[in-house]
């Protein structure tokens, strides 16, 4: 008997991965491959949409293989991806967002903090879309990279015959067509889910008004709800896929928010029936994002949205975040004076330095009260690339107090713990702005990179005072997106149909209480304080 299959494609920061589901959420095969980023300046980030396609097929490859999947087996495919800017022009070749002039340079990555100045103009201007993005756009959002382009790269611009989400360019290369996402839309591109329109007089008034006038052709007018059916693959893309021609593809997500799908509709054994109000979705790798939905538009100043059907249909999404999270954690280890000898001494013993962090930790932990208290006097604002939610500033820069004359390995994992309770602290932060405004989160779900290091897992529960549910399937993302293409091959009757029975969960770790609770409720006030330090000093020097 022929099996009834679902494929979703990711592509995140570094790579592109596939996995092959069935109408369970059993994982059949995985695969992953690497993606190129290019920087060709401070505050870059480029990739390149063919490079892109290549690595999708090659991990659909591998995901197949491994899984002993037949192409006819597979009925629906669920893409997502980064909020990436694709250019592309005549007959869809990549047109360069560059300042190196490399057409293969097309993808401005989300990362990219280029916009900086057009996202600054932006948020004076007062614009009624402001609201539906916690008050203020950021420089990762698309249209102050698109003011970018037109005002640094006015050639790219004339060039280009359409901008896309990644996502959506993932799907616009499988079908052949010009479908754009309600999430992606709604979420990076100001465009309006609950009304269903662009808001002309943002664009006129940011010196996009061509966008306007040529009917937002460049920019998308066939805006779908996700799980509906986009298109079909084509007979050239199934080929490249080695998939089946005519393979329903569902509308794209971005990839966070597929991280969102892949979990928060999984049954917690004890719990009353199912309350978004009290669940939010962490994802966590280069960076966090933290996903919750409501029946109703909840306005958090700080926190992306309310962006009406960009998640689950028919609700609201409030989207925080933190630009940095697994990327500070590298970059505290890698400018480390050790990190050398650490990332010898993890090969030599076939783990990772992580592992190895873990377990100084352990050590360092056995003459304190709890472990958490080896940093009690190691301090992070880990704002080293602004600060995304809930204080909306991308000036914003990181700070470390507590550091010693010392460049041993256990100042490092000192270093290391602290930079995870700052983190932590981050989504505690996010999730209290939340709660102030209606929601009542008690429980995150919880998935990404970041969370298959035990030390990320119990410090978010400790420091959040939530309990944290890891999933059954750790690859959450690509479950979501999987989970889409089981709803546009008709097999799962709606999106939460496919959550509910699609998701399950592995364990809950519950969080500390009595002394740690009280340890962290310190950390937190100086969590806080070191946020206002920072803008004194900033008043001291620049008045």
């Amino acid at each position: 008997m022929t099996r009834r299959l679902y494929l979703g494609v990711d592509v995140g920061t570094g790579s592109a991965r596939a996995a092959i589901f069935d109408g369970q959420g059993a994982r059949h095969g995985l695969g992953t491959a690497p993606v190129q980023i290019f920087r060709p300046a401070e505050l870059f980030a480029e990739q390149s949409s063919e490079d892109i396609w290549r690595a999708v097929c090659a991990a659909v490859a591998i995901a197949l293989r491994e899984g002993d999947v037949r192409p006819e087996e597979i009925v629906g495919i669920g893409f997502d991806a980064t909020c990436s800017l694709v250019a592309l022009g005549d007959g869809d070749a990549p047109v360069t967002v560059s300042p190196t002039g490399d057409d293969a340079q097309n993808v401005i990555l989300w990362m990219d903090h280029r916009a900086e100045a057009q996202a600054a103009r932006i948020n004076g201007g007062g614009h009624e879309v402001l609201r539906y993005v916690g008050g203020a756009i950021s420089p990762e959002m698309e249209t102050p990279k698109l003011a970018w382009l037109k005002e640094n790269l006015p050639r790219t611009w004339e060039r280009t015959r359409r901008f896309l989400d990644l996502p959506d360019f993932l799907v616009a290369r499988a079908t052949a067509g010009d479908v754009r996402s309600a999430c992606t839309t709604t979420c990076k591109w100001t465009y309006l889910g609950h009304e269903r329109r662009w808001d002309d007089a943002y664009f006129r008034s940011e010196g996009l008004g061509d966008l306007v006038d040529e009917g937002y052709t460049r920019i998308g007018t066939q805006v779908r709800p996700l799980g509906e059916r986009a298109g079909e693959l084509t007979a050239a893309s199934a080929k490249e896929l080695g998939l089946a021609a005519g393979t329903p593809v569902s509308v794209a997500i971005i990839d966070a928010h597929a991280g969102g799908l892949g979990m928060l509709g999984a049954s917690l054994a004890g719990d009353p029936p199912l309350d978004w109000d009290t669940r939010l979705a962490l994802i966590g790798g280069t960076s966090t994002c933290h996903m919750a939905v409501s029946a109703e538009p909840r306005f958090v100043p700080g926190v992306w949205g309310p962006y009406y059907a960009a998640m689950v249909p028919g609700l609201w999404l409030n989207e925080g975040g933190q630009s940095a999270t697994g990327a500070l954690v590298d970059h505290v280890i890698q400018s480390h004076a050790r990190a050398g000898e650490l990332v010898v001494e993890a090969k030599n013993r076939g783990t990772t330095v992580y592992a190895l962090l873990n377990e100084r930790l352990d050590a360092l932990g056995a003459g304190c009260a709890f472990p958490a208290a080896v940093a009690a006097d190691l301090h992070v604002l880990p704002d080293h690339h602004g600060n995304r939610s809930p204080r909306a500033d991308s000036s914003l820069r990181g700070m470390i107090s507590g550091l010693r004359l010392s460049d041993s390995v256990d100042h490092l994992a000192r270093v290391y713990l602290a930079t995870i309770q700052a983190i932590a602290h981050g989504t505690k932060h996010i999730l209290d702005a939340m709660n102030a405004c209606g929601y009542r989160i008690d429980t995150l779900f919880a998935c990404g990179g970041d969370l298959k290091n035990p030390v990320f897992v119990r410090e978010h529960a400790d420091a959040t005072g939530a309990r944290l549910v890891l999933p059954a399937e750790p690859e959450s993302v690509l479950l979501g997106a999987a989970m889409l293409g089981a709803v546009a091959s008709g097999d799962a009757l709606s999106v939460p149909a496919a959550m509910a029975t699609m998701a399950r969960v592995d364990r809950v770790v519950l969080p500390a209480a009595g002394d740690v609770a009280a340890f962290h409720a310190r950390k937190h006030a100086v969590f806080l304080r070191m946020h206002e330090d920072q803008l004194a000093y900033r008043s001291l020097m620049h008045g």
